[in-house]
């Protein structure tokens, strides 16, 4: 009998470390239900930091404290094995453990409130309730992601590749090459233009001869349909070890891209996601349904990705060019959803375990023209990718 309860919960915690682990792009560790038998748990983790790859990930599962009365009961009715005398480890307690060795979490939280196999009822109850309010802190096990922060090419400058999508957007094209900063060892601007009904194509070849002698620009016409298509034909034609996109409204100013050049390169995050919810506002930069509805999917997307975010709708995004690559790898997981390409590269971040961090940024009033976003039709493109995303990513 303890063998058969005991296969069900090797055979879910397989299949939920399956799911955390990816061979794509980073070296992993896992330490399950390890560390309540372990003398000295910061010294523990800092050895295995010391031998971790610089880009490597630790993953964490222990007891949660709060089921220590259920566990010594079970032990002492024969139905669990293993020592009942160990640290019982609360949530906190991991964190704080995590930190003093020298790691920072990506993500966290607790499974499996259900721990005997019940056909049907186990398997609904850990992949639904498990997850939602309060039974979110309430599960068998903990779990953590660990980074390490240190930087990543603490001798080299990388290059960095800036994808512009534009559509009807020919007021602006000069003045973003004349403004955006020109950061390590090289900084290419790539302009993908959408189909335009102005002159948008017209003026990018125009400055692109004009300012062919002082910066690295290239471009080419969008085949297909929507800023998600022209994000990923970018990236494709990009040659820097950090790719980034600016929208081409420029209502985030052209200086700050420095700021997210910056916080990559010092590994403050692997994917550096722009917030417009900090700053005040310009008067119309944000119309105030917008603004609330902004306010609600971020915190729809915080809970369904596991890290927080104030500002999923952000044009401006940072990320290195490798960790692009295995989310492109990895995209049919998710399948061609996006039209925006905002949450492709977002939930792909996020099943990759990369650390993602909002950067406070000052939005202000579009310069030239109007907004190509419709408020009804786009929100609830954003609705069904919310209920898309939490199917995937958070009741598994």
């Amino acid at each position: 009998m303890r063998d058969f309860w005991k296969r069900y919960y090797y055979r879910y915690l397989e299949s939920f470390l399956s799911f955390l682990v990816s061979s794509e792009n980073h070296n992993y560790v896992t330490v399950l239900d390890v560390l309540g038998n372990v003398v000295d748990v910061q010294l523990f983790l800092q050895e295995m930091k010391e031998a971790l790859a610089d880009d490597g990930r630790i993953i964490i599962t222990q007891y949660n404290a709060l089921w220590e009365p259920i566990l010594r009961l079970a032990s002492w009715l024969g139905l669990r094995a293993g020592p009942v005398e160990q640290n019982w480890l609360a949530m906190g307690d991991l964190k704080i453990f995590s930190f003093m060795a020298g790691f920072e979490v990506i993500k966290s939280g607790t499974k499996m409130i259900m721990p005997l196999y019940i056909p049907l009822l186990s398997s609904s109850l850990n992949r639904f309730l498990a997850n939602l309010w309060p039974f979110s802190h309430l599960g068998l096990f903990h779990y953590l992601v660990l980074r390490k922060p240190e930087i990543r090419f603490p001798n080299k400058q990388p290059s960095l590749s800036i994808v512009v999508p534009t559509r009807n957007e020919a007021g602006t094209i000069e003045k973003i090459v004349e403004g955006l900063p020109i950061l390590g060892a090289f900084t290419e601007i790539i302009f993908v233009e959408g189909n335009s009904t102005d002159n948008t194509f017209v003026e990018i070849e125009r400055v692109v001869k004009k300012y062919s002698q002082t910066h690295k620009i290239k471009y080419v016409k969008q085949d297909g349909k929507g800023k998600g298509d022209a994000v990923r034909k970018g990236f494709d034609l990009a040659s820097g070890d950090i790719l980034a996109i600016y929208d081409a409204d420029m209502t985030v100013p052209v200086e700050e891209i420095k700021k997210f050049y910056d916080a990559i390169v010092e590994n403050k995050g692997d994917f550096i996601n722009g917030s417009r919810l900090v700053y005040p506002m310009q008067k119309e930069s944000m119309r105030v349904l917008n603004f609330f509805g902004n306010k609600f999917f971020s915190l729809m997307f915080s809970w369904i990705l596991g890290q927080p975010l104030k500002d999923t709708l952000c044009g401006t995004k940072v990320l290195w060019r490798t960790d692009y690559e295995a989310i492109k790898k990895n995209r049919a997981f998710f399948g061609n959803f996006d039209p925006f390409g905002d949450f492709d590269l977002l939930f792909g971040a996020a099943k990759l375990n990369l650390k993602i961090i909002d950067l406070p940024i000052h939005y202000q009033e579009r310069i030239y023209g109007v907004t190509n976003i419709s408020r009804w039709k786009h929100g609830w493109l954003l609705l069904k990718m919310t209920m898309f995303a939490a199917r995937k990513l958070k009741f598994i």
